[in-house]
């Protein structure tokens, strides 16, 4: 029987692309082909997200064009979007299948069903509350360009006032460690150069697992295995870098030295309003921390700008932050009202122009940062070690292990490789650089 062909599109966060390659895998299992082209599928899944507005609008618009590619394709959605919004997805026409973000992989025994019996006459709803759910059972054992992303947790209870995401993932909830360990060991022996470590709230992973199955102590283990190469971690929360932390993981051989937290703002006030966990003075402590702890760290950020009650003076201490903690990159995005979130109803929402405005300034703020780091970096002369991604035909580009974009001359691809380069140049983006050993 010939084999029918699916395409899985991804919205949001690396989590979600971590959960659409375990679904891939297990489809192909099942003897499904996935395809990534833009050719007509029999069956399209879609892995939303909600993080925004915008995030909505984008998962309803994807939903209705691979619709409108394959009109008699299996349409199953699933995710974020689909959790809190179940029945806006079920009501698009053409729609098949809706699950929610704790039983992601159903849509593998449903497309199968739906081969066999036909695509039915309305939606089928799935989402099951997630009060009290469990760690979703998945794993992949093979990835794109070098790196490979491991999800190790679920959920969060921060109850920040701007965020749906507690409502889309329900509570944290931990991958069983020795379920990570093997998991690693597996991509390792395929060749995985590195690998990262994520979650919806990385730095709670153990918390509901026993004594000692912590993030640091994961990071131990794993820094044990054979062949391991690099080790990244997703976004991580300022608090969890105590000094407890830092002196478990300030010596681990393959620990990246990059760190990305979630600050999220600046200024104090809009912190407070936001009932983040930490002040601006706790944040900047947990840098300090440790970049006196592992030399050359380097760390990227999230900021929100224009939140509720967001003034000037606030705006100006988030980018008196960036400044000083020498961000390598900050992903600023306008704050996007929420349904059902206290934020949504707090007095002083600032205009979208104001917003936009100050996202532009923070990410100029940012690259003047960056460019005189990169300008630091490339006088001092200190050769780097850069695993390569991708090649355009005249150059390859990777990183260095602090998170450096770098871009080399080359007649050949590197995919998956190690060089030693020595930098010599900047866009303010990305480094040039000329091999010294390769």
């Amino acid at each position: 029987m010939e084999r029918k062909t699916v395409r899985i599109t991804t919205l949001g966060c690396k989590v979600n692309q971590y959960e659409s390659e375990a679904i891939a895998e297990a489809l192909e299992a099942r003897g499904f082909e996935i395809l990534k082209d833009t050719q007509a599928c029999d069956a399209y899944i879609i892995n939303t997200c909600t993080v925004t507005a915008e995030s909505d609008r984008k998962a309803r618009q994807m939903i209705r064009r691979m619709i409108a590619r394959n009109p008699d394709a299996f349409i199953l959605v699933t995710g974020c979007y689909s959790q809190v919004s179940p029945e806006a997805v079920a009501s698009i026409e053409g729609v098949d299948y809706v699950c929610g973000s704790s039983n992601k992989m159903s849509v593998v025994d449903k497309l199968s069903s739906l081969v066999e019996k036909g695509k039915p006459t309305s939606a089928e709803i799935c989402v099951p509350p997630l009060d009290n759910a469990k760690f979703e059972c998945m794993s992949i054992t093979r990835f794109d360009r070098t790196r490979a992303y491991v999800k190790i947790e679920d959920g969060c209870e921060s109850k920040c006032t701007y965020c749906t995401i507690p409502a889309a993932r329900g509570q944290i909830r931990s991958k069983p460690f020795n379920d990570v360990i093997d998991e690693v060991k597996e991509l390792i022996t395929g060749g995985c150069a590195e690998v990262v470590l994520t979650g919806i709230e990385t730095g709670s992973y153990g918390a509901d697992l026993e004594e000692g199955q912590d993030l640091a102590n994961l990071l131990c283990e794993i820094d044990k295995l054979e062949g391991i190469g690099r080790v990244r971690l997703g976004s991580l929360d300022p608090t969890v870098i105590k000094p407890a932390f830092v002196e478990k993981i300030k010596d681990l051989k393959s620990l990246a030295p990059h760190f990305h937290l979630s600050l999220q703002s600046g200024s104090d006030k809009v912190l407070a309003s936001m009932k983040r966990k930490y002040n601006s003075r706790q944040a900047m402590q947990s840098i300090e921390r440790l970049r006196e702890a592992i030399p050359d760290v380097k760390f990227t950020t999230d900021i929100i700008t224009g939140f509720p009650g967001e003034s000037d003076e606030d705006f100006e201490a988030s980018c008196d932050f960036v400044r000083k903690a020498e961000f390598l990159m900050v992903h600023a995005f306008p704050y996007s009202k929420r349904k059902g979130t206290p934020a949504a109803e707090m007095k002083g929402q600032i205009p979208e122009d104001i917003k936009k405005q100050r996202v532009h300034l923070l990410t100029e703020i940012c690259r003047e940062v960056r460019s005189d780091m990169f300008d630091r970096i490339i006088s001092e002369g200190k050769p780097q070690k850069v695993l390569f991604e991708t090649f355009d035909g005249e150059y390859v580009t990777g990183h260095t292990a602090d998170f450096i974009e770098v871009k080399v001359k080359s007649p050949v691809a590197m995919h998956g490789e190690i060089a030693i380069v020595k930098l010599v140049s900047h866009n303010t983006e990305c480094c040039e650089g000329i091999f010294i050993k390769k």
